[in-house]
Order: structure tokens, then sequence, then C-alpha cells
């Protein structure tokens, strides 16, 4: 009896010391499938930019370059900042190698961020900016975009009248960067006044909500100009359902929605259904590209396999103006790096983003942004 005791503890510890060695075993780099176990952690989703970014990750990394290297996971933590930090701490823990994020805040999540990167998580931000040191951040100068689109309405409208300004999510270093750039610029003209100020969330539907309320006291007779992170589309549909004829439609600085980028087209050059259609629109549109987070995994993925990933990316800034507007017939990949601005309305819906191409993002065109598959 003692003979088999003995075997038993013998038996025992020879199993535990095969169980610490299978889990020393496990690659320090990989996931136990041999791929790396990336996290998509996402912060606000309620618009079209933000669904459009998050297939262009999934796309990619179902490219055939990645397929065979990326186990992809995406969380949703909305507007909560303590959520998302929650979220990011759990990935740690569940083995992640690299963390691909649209943060809620650029300091908020600094702490999440610093133990990430403690334990050799690869951590990016993509769009928004986050200021602890050891993450990475791919972004356009979202200053340079608020200047520019602001001086650009601003000579529009000859230095002088009213202008109604519509933000983005608030707490964000976008929003942030692109409203204190904007309201920079129409501070050095005298003759213009900001007469109303929304919310807008970075959505079309939220955008008509705060111009509707704007409109109960600011009648669009009142009104000389807007600047608006999203919102362009909605604001010219709003004055054309009012009977506000085609070249009367108050000039906009927006964004790239696929809305206003066809209302900027020669008037009458494409048709559409109701307001989604060419009107020959006086804007100004640039993009905050939905491929940067796809080029964010793409980063986080050479650098786990030994390449070097500098700690910011600047994208070069999307820009456009009626001027320079240009339809993409059919969404190839040689339309798209040719310059073309937007796709026709029977494509795609007018809150999605046009700017999706990059030469460092190739893999992923319009069905990625559209679908989240690979084209």
């Amino acid at each position: 009896m003692n003979r088999i005791i003995h075997w038993m503890h013998q038996a025992g510890r020879l199993l535990l010391a095969a169980a610490c060695v299978s889990a020393l075993a496990v690659p320090g780099s990989a996931s136990a499938a041999g791929k790396y176990k990336v996290f998509l952690s996402m912060s606000y989703v309620g618009n079209d930019w933000q669904t459009e970014a998050a297939n262009m990750v999934k796309a990619m990394s179902q490219t055939p370059e990645l397929r065979d290297k990326v186990d992809l996971e995406v969380q949703v933590a909305g507007t909560d900042a303590q959520k998302q930090i929650q979220q990011i701490n759990s990935m740690v823990q569940a083995g992640a190698k690299a963390i691909v994020i649209y943060p809620i805040s650029p300091t908020a999540l600094n702490r999440a961020i610093k133990n990430a990167c403690s334990k050799g998580v690869i951590v990016a931000a993509y769009d928004g900016e986050v200021t602890e040191p050891c993450a990475h951040n791919i972004t356009i100068d979202q200053h340079e975009a608020g200047r520019v689109t602001a001086e650009w309405l601003a000579k529009t409208i000859n230095g002088k009248g009213n202008v109604v300004i519509i933000t983005g999510v608030p707490g964000t270093s976008v929003d942030r960067a692109r409203t204190e750039a904007a309201k920079e610029v129409f501070a050095k003209y005298p003759g213009i006044k900001i007469v109303a100020e929304g919310v807008g969330m970075w959505s079309q539907a939220t955008a008509k909500t705060e111009l509707s309320k704007i409109l109960a006291t600011n009648s669009w007779d009142k009104i000389d100009g807007l600047w608006m992170q999203v919102g362009c589309f909605t604001a010219a549909s709003m004055q054309l359902e009012a009977g506000i004829p085609d070249d009367k439609i108050r000039p906009c600085a927006g964004e790239s929605s696929n809305g206003h980028r066809v209302q900027m087209l020669p008037a009458g050059s494409v048709k559409g259904s109701g307001s989604y259609r060419a009107i020959g629109y006086r804007s100004i549109s640039y993009g905050s590209p939905p491929y940067s987070g796809a080029y964010a995994l793409k980063l986080v993925v050479a650098k786990l396999d030994g390449k070097d990933f500098p700690s910011h990316v600047t994208l070069k800034l999307p820009l456009t103006d009626t001027e320079h507007a240009k339809l993409c017939a059919t969404g190839s990949i040689d339309e798209l790096k040719a310059g073309c601005t937007a796709f026709p309305p029977d494509k795609v819906p007018p809150g999605w983003f046009a700017d999706i191409y990059s030469d460092e993002t190739k893999e992923v065109g319009f069905n990625a942004a559209l679908t989240g598959k690979p084209d």
C-alpha cells in the first residue's frame, strides 16, 4: 500500500511538472493557435464612420498577408471611459499581444495603456490620440483639418456673416483639436459671428436634430455659412426641403460623407433620390480616413514580426473642394488611386465615408469598407 501511495505522489508531481513545462512552452508572441491575439477596442460606434473603420480593420485581418497571423476580437465600450479601461485590462489578462484602439479620451485610458505596455502588449490608437508615451498613434493632423476648413469658409463668405458650428464627440482629442482650430480662425475675422453651436456626435441624424433646434431661433436667412464636423449633407438636404434653390444653399465646410461629396459634384451630373444628388454644393470636404484602423492593425502585426513602428504616424489629410470633386464610377482601386472623391448614390448610403484609399492599405478598398470582407 505504501508503495502505491508513493507511486501516486510521484505521478502527481510529474503531472504538475509537465503542466508547468507546457504553460511555459506557449509562445511569448503568439496565441496558442499560432496566431497573434489582437483586440480592436472601440468607444463610440453610433455613426457610419466607426462602422466603416471597424469593417476595414476586420477586412485587413482576413487578407492573405494577415489571416494566418491574426486572431482578431472586437469589443465596444461606448462613451464610457471607465468601461473601455476595464475592457483594456481584461484584454491584457486574456493574452492580448496587441490592442488597436479608438480612444474615448486622450488621457483617461493612460494608466490601463501603460499597464498593457508593461506586459509587452503593443497598443496603437487610430484617429483619436492618446498621450501615454508607450502607445503608438495613427492620425491625420486634426488641428490642420479644423484650420483649413474654417479658413475656406471664412474666405467664401468674404470674412463676414453668421456661422453655425456643429462639433463631434465631446472629450475626444479629435473633436477638441478640430473645434479649437476652427474657432481660432473665426476669431481673426471681426465680421464673423458664431450664432449657434451644437454637438453632432459625428452623426448625420444627430446633426439634423441639432440643426432643427438651432433653426427654431435662427432661420436660414440669418445663417451665412456652416462649419460641421459631420452634417453638411444634412444641412443641404434640410435647405432643399425648405424650398431653397440649389445655387442658394449656404456654403458648408465639413466631412467626407458620400452624400456631401455627391452634392459637391457639378449640378445635374449625378441623379439620385431626393437631396442625394449633385447640386454643385459650395463646400470643402476633409476626411479623417476610416482606413486608419486597418493601417494600425497592419503596423502592430509588423512590429510583432520584429519590424519598426514609429510612435506617431501622421496620415495625409484628404481634402477636396467643389471644383475638384470627381465621381468614382465603379470604386475600383485604379479609380480610388486616381483621386475620385464620391461614389454613386445607388452604391452606398449618404452617411458612408468616401476617403477609403491609401497606398499603405491598398489590400482593403471599397468592398472591405462596405462589408468587412477583403476585396
